[in-house]
């Protein structure tokens, strides 16, 4: 197994693992959120039938909060792949990067396989 940003390349001799964390990604990231959301509506439906209005401002603040964490979680990959280039040295494992992302966040795709592809040409 290669290290990171060698020219054997950690994702890319690893795309199994990244492609059943992509799976595990992709229900986490829609499930989770449909969940919380429906939490939520429970949870101000109850406080709607209650008649009070302080349940009814818990119950508001509380949907609002578990959409907005909700949102965040489906994001989470798109705001990953925004924050790892600004690190230090991130140009050295880019190609071996690109793998490994792509294999995360769309793992059913042919892409996964083609980048694996163009890291080998890439480093032959």
């Amino acid at each position: 197994m290669g290290e990171i940003g060698t020219s054997e390349g950690f994702c890319a001799s690893t795309i199994t693992i990244w492609q059943a964390l992509g799976y595990a990604l992709l229900i986490v990231k829609i499930v989770i959120p449909i969940v919380l959301i429906i939490i939520g509506i429970i949870a101000l439906g109850k406080a709607v039938i209650s008649d009070d209005d302080k349940e009814v401002k818990k119950g508001i603040s509380s949907l609002i909060k578990k959409f907005i964490i909700a949102v965040l979680i489906f994001f989470l990959p798109t705001i990953m792949s925004a924050i790892y280039p600004l690190i230090t040295g991130f140009n050295q494992v880019k190609s071996d990067y690109d793998v490994c992302m792509e294999c995360i966040t769309k793992p059913k795709g042919i892409n996964c396989i083609r980048r694996v592809e163009e890291f080998n040409q890439n480093n032959e």
